[in-house]
């Protein structure tokens, strides 16, 4: 899964904290930033995995669909499928 312009952003700064926080420590007001970054992207990972989820369609080897039933529910409900 390609990351985001802003993903690759939070993800850098995430790092550069993780760096710092090895060699020399954090303050008060970068620990709270590196969780405000930490939470940031996780909610954007989730989303975006549960996207990625819901837009899916799933085949056997036959061309038979087999997507399962809650995922179609999903998909039906966002209008993304009409049967």
């Amino acid at each position: 899964m390609a990351e985001s312009p802003e993903q690759d952003r939070l993800l850098k700064r995430i790092n550069e904290l993780a760096h710092k926080n090895k060699e020399e420590g954090l303050t008060t007001a970068e620990k709270a930033e590196r969780k405000r970054l930490r939470d940031q992207y996780l909610k954007n990972f989730r989303a975006s995995f549960r996207s990625n989820i819901e837009m899916m369609q799933i085949f056997d080897k036959n061309g038979k669909e087999v997507t399962p039933e809650k995922v179609r529910k999903i998909q039906r409900k966002k209008g993304l499928r009409d049967d």
